[in-house]
């Protein structure tokens, strides 16, 4: 930050250029100088888009330089400061903390030695305190304002208690180890939250950009869609996009968790922050910088790290409930004693010692430092957790649904057979079901319409068509009505087949195909058969997550029954349902969740939305290819792979166990030193000792889920 003075009419007009991070669109110079403009006395406002400077003059009488900042950071951007500035700012509990103990040792030694030299020992005490209590009188104000009493709150009452009572050295004791423990708790969740900060450094600054044939040097910005942007090799892809041209094999493993490199050519999807291995690469962008993939996983992990668990919001209730009953234990502690003839300086001592004693630090800090550190580590393993609720029961599942196609199975089918009737050939039964399935969705109308483009058809252009979902399409061509869809569906729309037809279909069902028919108004024009393989780790997955104690695994499955089995059987899954529509799937995983604990359903993100959504855990496969999935699922498999879904259920579970040691650990000290407190086993300086160390240790705790082992792999 620059400071100048220009002439103005009156000297207290003052400039500064702020450099502010954030400022990555042209809409955000004019917002800000829009809001910036609303402050009181500022005078002009000039945003800088390239150098992301702000330049303003105002008027020092009327508003600060503070002001002006706290205006930005309320829309979302950040004050770039000096390195020195910015690491003291980071570690200003912590150096506060240590000065405070700084003056605490030399009070007490002066103590040691002169113990008459009052006058000089209490200003250091005095001194220690103000400088440890800086920042908990902060909360503890914040939170009086909002009508809390905080544990902050607290402790700031027993200090103030022990110099009331004229024990400066009790009080300075207890809040130099307060506000060392509050600054260490600081640091330890801050390296909790840090763990997703590895996504946002994956954002490349700049970018090359080919604009009239030329390789152009640009900010990753600037990039607009349809731009052709080179990444050479060893290079971060800086947008999402498809390849115009070249080969290599891509690292997505910071993204989607995906252990090996991903061969890529001409037509594949790439995403930001992964990176490019040996070929370059000419990219089309398909999503602006801000908008990327990487860019939506880091602000949902940020936003997943603020919702509470069902844990973590229990632990809220009680506490608001909790801390009066402190504070009124404290005050009957007090006065009661007094009444029994125990001298007032011994009975308030102990009621000190009891308040800080039950202070429930450690039991409001245990859920939300593990719920942080889990999400956190998922997402570092491609796993994309929306928030505590749904970690916490990831780690209580003990029913999985999978849906078959695309879950279960590789994603892409490939049409096998074209059998033709009614005297057609099979160009004319490829056109005719290619015509309607170009408009639908469904992964078998995707193989139709991939077989036709290897055949190089060019489909006629149906009219009124429909779709009705998991089942199948139809449509008007050339003034006839078209179906194409599942023998039930066929079946239901047309009436029953004839014994030719039902032969075939059994024949191919029982071989393990799945079956489409073509029909022109009621009559059959042909069978459409299409081969599919399980997911070469789907077997693994199913033994795996077995063992990790998930009691019940049942597919789901729109196709024919032979298929649904012979898949199931293979897999070793519990059970299976065929033939499902949409709202049936719904149905099954409502009688699921009535006949046992939490359930999930896995699926593709795109397919079985209502059956996602009425799960207890909705997790979609593949989410880093689907916005749906991003959207709509409570846990995003950012990877293809099954072993993700191990992961995460093994996360959910670690996360539950050290939630839960966390509270045992917390709960249990709190007891234990209540106690001591009122029977008067202890002082003031050992409660805050061992009170600040459990609160310390179940943070500690947490953390060892940043370095859970995966499984999956």
């Amino acid at each position: 930050m620059t400071d100048t003075q220009r002439t103005f009419p009156t000297k207290t007009i003052t400039h500064k250029s702020i450099l502010v991070e954030g400022i990555d669109c042209s809409d955000c110079v004019l917002v800000i100088e829009h809001s910036l403009q609303r402050v009181p006395g500022v005078q002009a406002v000039t945003v800088d888009y390239l150098s992301q400077q702000v330049k303003v003059d105002y008027d020092t009488r009327q508003t600060s330089l503070k002001r002006i900042v706290q205006r930005l950071h309320s829309m979302g951007y950040h004050r770039v400061l000096p390195a020195w500035q910015s690491w003291l700012q980071q570690n200003q509990a912590l150096l506060l903390s240590l000065l405070s103990g700084i003056f605490l040792l030399a009070g007490w030694g002066i103590t040691q030695f002169s113990p008459t030299q009052n006058l000089i020992s209490v200003p250091l005490f005095l001194f220690a305190i103000l400088l440890g209590g800086w920042e908990i009188a902060e909360h503890a104000w914040y939170d009086l304002r909002q009508r809390r009493v905080s544990t902050d709150g607290l402790m700031l009452l027993a200090a103030l208690g022990a110099l009331f009572l004229g024990e400066t050295a009790e009080g300075a004791l207890l809040i130099f180890l307060f506000s060392l423990g509050h600054a260490l708790e600081e640091r330890l969740v801050e390296r909790a939250r840090s763990a997703i900060h590895s996504l946002t450094d994956l954002s490349s600054p700049e970018a090359v950009v080919i604009r009239a044939g030329q390789p152009v040097d640009v900010l990753v910005s600037e990039i607009g869609l349809e731009d052709t942007v080179l990444v050479r090799p060893g290079v971060r892809f800086p947008v999402d996009g498809l390849i115009l041209e070249g080969q290599s094999a891509v690292d997505e493993s910071a993204v989607t968790g995906e252990s090996l490199p991903v061969p890529k050519e001409t037509g594949d999807r790439v995403l930001a922050g992964t990176l490019n291995g040996t070929g370059a690469l000419q990219v089309r962008a398909t999503r602006l910088a801000r908008d990327s993939t990487l860019a939506r996983i880091v602000q949902m992990v940020h936003t997943a790290q603020s919702a509470q668990s069902p844990v973590q919001q229990s632990v809220e209730r009680f506490m608001e409930r909790f801390v009066p009953v402190v504070l009124a234990i404290v005050l009957l502690l007090i006065l009661v004693p007094v009444l029994f003839g125990l001298p007032f300086k011994d009975a308030f001592m102990r009621a000190m010692v009891f308040l800080v004693a039950a202070s429930p630090c450690a039991l409001a800090i245990g859920p939300s430092s593990a719920v942080i550190a889990g999400i956190s580590q998922a997402a570092r393993k491609g796993v994309l957790i929306k928030g505590g609720v749904y970690l916490e029961k990831l780690g209580k599942l003990d029913t999985i649904a999978y849906d078959k196609t695309g879950t279960l199975t590789q994603a892409d089918f490939k049409l096998e057979r074209v059998i033709p009737t009614q005297g057609i050939s099979e160009p004319e039964l490829m056109l005719a079901a290619g015509a309607l399935e170009a408009h639908s969705g469904h992964p078998l109308a995707q193989a139709v319409t991939a077989a036709a483009r290897e055949q190089r058809m060019s489909f006629p252009v149906p009219e009124n068509v429909v779709e009705a979902t998991g089942k199948g399409v139809l449509g008007m061509l050339d003034g006839q009505l078209i179906r194409v869809g599942s023998p039930q569906w066929i079946t239901e729309q047309t009436g029953q087949q004839d014994e030719n037809t039902r032969a075939q279909l059994l024949s191919l069902q029982e071989e393990g195909y799945s079956v489409l028919l073509v029909t022109r108004e009621s009559a059959v024009l042909g069978i459409l058969a299409f081969s599919s393989t399980p997911r070469p780790d789907a077997q693994r997955m199913v033994a795996r997550l077995r063992q990790m104690g998930i009691k019940k695994q049942i597919m789901l499955s729109g196709d024919q029954p032979q298929a649904a089995r012979r898949l199931a059987q293979s897999l070793g899954l519990d059970a299976w349902q065929a033939q499902l529509r949409p709202e049936q799937k719904l149905d099954l995983i409502k009688s699921l969740q009535a006949a046992s604990g939490a359930v999930a359903m896995v699926g593709d993100g795109i397919n079985d939305a209502p059956a996602l959504a009425q799960a207890d855990v909705g997790i979609a496969i593949g989410g880093a290819a689907t916005d749906v999935a991003l959207q709509t699922a409570d846990v995003a498999l950012m990877g293809t792979s099954l072993s993700h879904l191990i992961t995460a259920v093994h996360i959910g579970r670690a996360t539950q166990r050290v939630i839960l040691q966390n509270l045992i650990l917390a709960i249990g000290v709190m007891l234990i030193l209540s106690v001591s407190a009122l029977t008067g086993w202890i002082g003031v300086g050992l409660a805050v000792v061992l009170h600040e160390t459990s609160t310390v240790l179940v943070v500690l705790n947490s953390l060892r889920l940043l370095g859970v082992s995966d499984p999956g792999a």
